[in-house]
């Protein structure tokens, strides 16, 4: 083999040995930044950015995957990130949905969800080691549009706000029985050792590189100061 064929070989192994170092699951992190993008900025048809500024815990989990026709089973993996105390938000701690129902599903679509955690109750039962909606904390289907008033009934009573997306469309969601608990082998992906979601969300713990587009779009749509108590 000739100098220039040795010199393309090298190129082509060190480009191999870079990918190695890309995980294949930084994508869902694009993937949960631009899903949320998209549903807090479709305007009178979205997320109110009113309710996200009131949240001390954002959820977002893009296609969730449906176990059965119509209702049925589900499964997703997704993030959690939580508003410091000092403002800001925190690292995205990975998440797991499994179990229960999502709603009514569109065809056989995945479904993008994102909750919105609207005080400390709920963020501890959400932090706890297993929390299954319904029985653990009570969850409400969030309103859409610009003008939804935030003192609504379901943002009175209910500790989280839930919306799913399929296909574009919006639609009415339960979770009802669903368990969210943490993504252990995520967050060792993230962060190189076991970590729980607490220590990750309430710590001083910095998001990774691949983590920047979720963060950003975070600030974006809920702002970056924490909640006025």
């Amino acid at each position: 083999m000739g100098r220039r064929g040795w010199i393309a070989t090298g190129v082509v192994l060190a480009g191999m040995a870079a990918g190695v170092l890309v995980r294949a699951d930084d994508e869902r992190l694009k993937t949960a930044a631009m899903v949320l993008t998209e549903m807090t900025q479709a305007g009178d048809s979205g997320i109110p950015q009113s309710l996200l500024a009131k949240a001390k815990c954002v959820v977002v989990v893009p296609g969730v995957k449906k176990a059965a026709i119509g209702f049925g089973g589900q499964y997703g993996r997704g993030y959690i990130a939580c508003r410091h105390e000092a403002g800001g938000w925190s690292a995205p701690a990975g998440i797991r949905v499994e179990g229960g129902s999502v709603g009514l599903q569109i065809g056989g679509s995945e479904t993008d969800v994102i909750l919105a955690v609207l005080n400390e109750r709920g963020v501890s039962r959400l932090l706890s080691s297993r929390f299954t909606v319904g029985a653990d904390a009570s969850v409400a289907a969030g309103p859409l549009g610009r003008s939804a008033a935030a003192q609504t009934d379901a943002t009175m009573m209910a500790e989280i706000l839930a919306w799913s997306r399929a296909r574009g469309v919006f639609a009415g969601i339960s979770l009802q029985g669903s368990t969210l608990r943490d993504d252990d082998g995520e967050n060792r992906e993230l962060y190189g050792r076991t970590v729980s979601n607490r220590e990750i969300v309430t710590g001083d713990i910095a998001p990774p590189a691949a983590a920047g587009d979720l963060m950003a779009a975070l600030e974006k749509a809920a702002g970056p100061q924490a909640a006025a108590r």
